[in-house]
């Protein structure tokens, strides 16, 4: 074995002590602070007085007390026109959304006034603007639309769904509280892509309803059921609404198009919404439209939001249907909200806390459903009118909400000729930039299986349910990682020519096998769930170069090395797994030796006294370390005399050694 100097680290840890390996043992670190506080938040707190802990526990939770002082007249500019401009595409949306999740489009305003107020309080985001999310309309409109009626029992309806937001709420802070949002990222981008893809489809054919002046519509998500429903009631289809609606869908398209053609237009796309509100209402006042087919808002009731506390069926026989709901919308909305935040906090190069969103996404949602709101999350066409108005801070969000105030008290009558038509055309024309078939055609080209998680998710929400496709994206993203943990790579490592560097031969074809020596190297942690096959694997590996060197003629093989530097733990599977491959060569006639095991590795190898097995003296710091160590051995004793626990070594590597 190479000895190690003074200055060197096995497995992290300075060889000062008696053995290396007891010092190793010896560590004890905080598993639980590393899994659930990586970002360590209580370092601020560390040798602060009472007071400051106090202030800065207020600033942790209610981001707004911490940078709220140094705002300036200039931010609340930018934040104004911001607010304003967001507001104008709030309360179309607002209106759109809520018809789509089949209640009362009163709340859709309703749920664009007490959330953002909430988020601009407990939020860290700068840029993400508040409101409510088609995709969460849809699942709660097929969710809670099959145990409940919309049409049949409007008010339960209407309840289940304040209780369904409220579980949302209370499971998305919890989720923060106890900072459980890592399992959040077990939606992949992949699986966003795909569902978010699928969902936009079916909202968009959902709108037909909307469109032709249907009435009678099926409730069904799915692909087959819409087209069946739509083609079933072809006598019935209303060309005026029809022509009217492929009107406003066609300027609301051309208006996108020439915002992104030029963006510092950005705000004709903001406003064409309401803009198609607007005209929609005039022309159907004017021309008395809603007597010839085409369907109407109708009255709105005037007034900020009533109290629905009392309203929550916390005691309706559909409870359960109403938590289930919340949990997979609110699973949605984090989802989404957070991914956008973490977008946009890219460009402008700041950090925004994945906990405390969930905390202000919980708090706002319960805080809705107790003030006649649903689920409100963080969409992205809002949010990215948002970013482009200039805004500075979440005082937009304020703003926007001051003007849905304004409209709640003041302006709801002007909304009584709005048609649904252009509602349906409003949701249309942001459901299709939500299929990204770009960014799918670009996991193509990465990653196929990505790609299929992707397109499994779209079928799954096209031709199943909501409900289905998110069940087949997150089980297959799981089989994936099942199969990455049951599965890990095992490389061979070559000697790059001239150099004392090992590099895997597949990835450098320059790189040559040493004579008499196989280098493999783990990818992955070890696990109960991969032992058995890395040992078969490993084995396979040790037949196949024997047959290599026998049909090439060349020395035969005498030791194997394992390159532990990528196996970050180890449990007790995986130290059986290392004692019967210990054996297994032992009976071959070869050695085994491993190269860089990690400190987390080594404390384990210590303690179950496996090292001891293997020999101290075939432990070393790197693969060129161990395959010097073997010529030069080789070179100085009869190969019948190198196996055992204890190699020879060199004089001088055995004075070195007492320091140990």
């Amino acid at each position: 074995m190479i000895p190690l100097k003074s200055e060197q680290k096995l497995g992290g840890i300075s060889p000062g002590a008696r053995s290396p390996f007891k010092a190793i043992s010896q560590l004890s670190p905080n598993k639980l602070k590393e899994t659930f506080f990586p970002d360590d938040p209580f370092r601020q707190f560390k040798h602060q007085p009472a007071p400051r802990k106090l202030l800065l526990g207020l600033q942790y939770f209610v981001p707004i007390l911490e940078w709220a002082p140094r705002y300036t007249f200039n931010f609340f500019k930018a934040d104004l026109v911001a607010g304003i401009t967001i507001a104008s595409l709030a309360v179309p949306q607002g209106i759109s959304y809520a018809n789509l999740a089949s209640i009362p489009p009163i709340i859709g305003l309703y749920s664009s006034f007490v959330p953002p107020l909430i988020y601009a309080m407990l939020g860290s985001s700068k840029d993400l603007a508040v409101g409510t999310v088609a995709v969460a309309s849809l699942l709660i409109s097929s969710m809670l639309g099959k145990v409940v009626s919309p049409t049949e029992n409007p008010m339960q309806y209407v309840q289940l769904v304040f209780t369904a937001t409220f579980f949302a709420g209370l499971f998305q802070a919890s989720l923060g509280i106890l900072r459980l949002g890592f399992l959040v990222d077990f939606l992949s981008h992949a699986t966003i892509v795909g569902f978010m893809g699928g969902a936009a489809t079916i909202v968009c054919l959902q709108q037909l309803k909307g469109m032709l002046g249907l009435v009678h519509f099926t409730h069904e998500t799915d692909l087959i059921s819409v087209m069946r429903s739509v083609f079933g009631q072809i006598h019935q289809w209303r060309w005026e609404s029809a022509v009217l609606g492929c009107c406003f869908l066609f300027f609301l398209l051309l208006t996108r198009y020439f915002s992104k053609r030029k963006s510092a237009f950005f705000w004709i796309n903001a406003m064409a919404p309401l803009t198609s509100v607007i005209l929609g209402s005039l022309l159907v006042y004017l021309t008395h439209a809603e007597k010839h087919g085409v369907q109407v808002i109708g009255h709105l009731k005037q007034g900020l939001n009533p109290l629905s506390a009392y309203d929550l069926a916390i005691d309706s026989p559909h409870l359960m249907a109403a938590i289930k709901a919340g949990i997979i919308i609110g699973i949605i909305g984090l989802a989404e909200g957070i991914a956008v935040g973490r977008t946009f906090a890219m460009f402008k190069n700041y950090h925004i806390d994945g906990n405390k969103e969930m905390i202000a996404f919980g708090m706002m949602n319960i805080a809705g459903s107790c003030t006649s709101c649903y689920l409100t999350a963080g969409p992205f066409s809002r949010t990215a009118v948002n970013f482009n108005a200039g805004s500075q801070s979440a005082v937009s969000n304020i703003v926007m909400a001051t003007a849905v105030m304004f409209t709640l008290l003041f302006l709801t009558p002007l909304f009584h000729y709005t048609p649904l038509v252009v509602l349906s055309s409003i949701i249309i024309a942001a459901m299709i930039g939500l299929l990204d078939y770009e960014a799918a055609i670009h996991l193509w080209k990465i990653d196929k299986f990505d790609f299929f998680i992707c397109l499994g998710a779209y079928l799954g929400v096209v031709l199943g349910s909501v409900e289905i496709g998110l069940i087949i994206a997150i089980t297959v993203s799981l089989l994936r990682i099942i199969l990455f943990v049951a599965r890990p790579r095992t490389i061979v490592l070559g000697n790059i020519p001239n150099s004392g560097i090992y590099r895997s031969m597949d990835q450098y074809p320059v790189a040559n096998n040493v004579p008499g020596i196989l280098i493999l190297q783990i990818d992955a942690p070890v696990y109960f769930a991969n032992a058995s096959y890395l040992r078969e694997r490993i084995s396979r590996w040790i037949y196949e170069e024997e047959d290599r060197l026998k049909s090439a003629g060349e020395s035969s093989l005498h030791y194997v090395i394992l390159d532990l530097s990528a196996v970050g733990s180890i449990d007790t599977s995986g130290i059986s797994m290392l004692d019967e491959l210990t054996k297994s060569v032992d009976r071959k006639g070869l050695q085994l030796a491993l190269a860089n095991p990690r400190s987390e590795v080594m404390k384990k190898l210590d303690k179950s006294e496996l090292i001891d097995k293997i020999g101290q003296g075939w432990i070393f710091l790197t693969v060129g370390e161990a395959v010097q160590a073997f010529r030069r051995v080789s070179f100085l004793m009869p190969r019948n005399e190198l196996r055992g626990n204890h190699p020879p070594v060199l004089v001088e590597e055995e004075e070195m050694r007492r320091h140990f």
